[in-house]
């Protein structure tokens, strides 16, 4: 008999924490809640087999944010790590929560609380569970989101919708799944606590489906924005309508499933990644150095910022206007990354281990990874994947960074290029993310194959 559980705790920072990803080195002190953060839960079982999805409203979080998580939620549950999803929105309104370095210092007391609210949401959906019906649909929503990488690239313009129902017929959860880029809000108000357009679609769902809970299942959004107009005030809320009317719309026609099967899958996936050089290495440090020591401002858009930011000039303003600061700031992370790298990237594997994931409800699946997956790939997954619907969840379980494709590798970009840096890893191969495509489809395979009784 197929059970379901919802369950949702706070996440919203204490007074000092810093925000993350919106420049280097900022003092990003939240100033105000906009609207607060939350983890959501949604748990469920088919009778023998049992799985949770953890949404949190955060950017990142790292391997050991997941790991704590896991272990607690396993210990009051009996659920096995690998069925077990933690997946973030990717707000940039959220605090430092993964160890990105220069974008955010992370505050190691509220990392640990948020993964224990992120384990409670998990126990409590889980004791949380009653009889339950569920149903699946998908959507195409074009003309929201854009390839910010390149003139005409690709979009999955893909909403995956789900929801939970009683045996009375009321809704207990909803779901939705699409991947763009968070960061509506951020330009708008980048001093707030925000969920950003992933919290309005989860209201604009609740609204909808009156006594559920809703969980935004963040997509493959590395190389994704949402479109521009939407950061003016009078269209900022369009994105989370349009998604909300689309889910909605498909969900409608869309039929129970019958004895829906749930089932896990995880695997250590070994993705290529190639040694900086010395030369590399040295070039940055002492660049920075030189700009430190002389105060030299010329040219820096053409150097030292040409991959550090996607909008030299946007990391001025958010700098308050002033030139030199936003320079320091990009001097000061060269000079640590350089410092952190130079301690053994001559002995460092040329490998980097992380997790591919997959779950099952039924006709549903999610396929889930650490980085900021590149659209390439999402379609290829999505192509290949052969399953009824897919969420993918992205910036789950850990965090690696960009996942940029051949393109933006060989370009040097922001993605292939300064991520990297403060990760503290090797910068991607034009095979890596190949090899994450495959090892989620094999994780997808496994959980395809399960059965009742298995």
């Amino acid at each position: 008999m197929f059970q379901a559980g919802v369950a949702r705790t706070c996440l919203t920072p204490f007074w000092g924490v810093e925000l993350t990803g919106w420049g280097y080195y900022m003092e990003r002190r939240w100033q105000r809640v906009h609207d607060d953060l939350s983890a959501t839960a949604l748990a469920f079982d088919d009778g023998e087999r049992g799985a949770v999805v953890v949404a949190l409203d955060l950017m990142v979080i790292d391997v050991l944010f997941a790991r704590r998580a896991r272990e607690q939620i396993q210990r009051e549950t009996g659920l096995a790590p690998e069925s077990i999803l933690l997946t973030c929105s990717h707000s940039h309104n959220a605090p430092a929560a993964g160890g990105l370095l220069g974008v955010g210092q992370c505050d190691p007391f509220y990392e640990e609380w948020a993964s224990r609210q992120a384990a409670t949401a998990a126990i409590l959906a889980w004791r949380n569970r009653e009889p339950a019906t569920a149903r699946v649909a998908h959507a195409e929503v074009p003309d929201l989101s854009y390839n910010r990488t390149r003139p005409a690239g690709l979009i999955d313009s893909c909403l995956t919708a789900l929801v939970v129902e009683r045996r009375d017929g009321s809704p207990l959860a909803v779901a939705a799944n699409f991947g763009a880029h968070p960061t509506v809000g951020t330009l708008l108000r980048p001093w707030d606590v925000s969920r950003d357009v992933p919290g309005e679609v989860c209201d604009g769902l609740e609204s909808a489906f009156p006594g559920a809970l809703a969980l935004y299942i963040q997509g493959a959004c590395g190389d994704v924005n949402f479109l521009p107009e939407f950061t003016a005030v009078d269209r900022s809320h369009e994105p989370a309508r349009r998604l909300v009317e689309a889910a909605c719309d498909a969900l409608k026609p869309a039929r129970p499933m019958s004895d829906p099967v749930v089932a896990a899958a995880s695997e250590t996936v070994r993705l290529p990644t190639r040694r900086w050089t010395r030369e590399e290495i040295e070039g940055d440090r002492s660049e920075a150095a030189r700009r430190l020591s002389t105060g030299d401002l010329s040219h820096w858009r053409e150097a030292i910022g040409r991959v550090m930011t996607n909008r030299p000039d946007d990391m001025v303003g958010r700098h308050g206007g002033d030139e030199a600061k936003a320079v320091r700031a990009m001097c000061r992370f060269h000079i640590e990354w350089t410092d952190r790298m130079l301690a053994d990237f001559e002995e460092r594997p040329e490998i980097l281990e992380t997790e591919a994931q997959a779950l099952r409800l039924g006709d549903i699946y999610w396929a889930a990874n650490a980085s900021e997956f590149f659209t390439p790939f999402a379609l290829d997954v999505r192509r290949r994947v052969k399953v009824p619907e897919l969420m993918l969840a992205c910036y789950a379980n850990g965090r690696i960074g960009y996942l940029p494709d051949a393109h933006d590798i060989a370009a040097r970009s922001y993605a292939g290029y300064q991520s990297p840096k403060y990760c503290n890893q090797f910068p991607f191969t034009p095979e890596s993310g190949p090899a994450m495509c495959d090892a989620m489809l094999r994780a997808v395979a496994r959980c395809r194959e399960a059965s009742l009784g298995a």
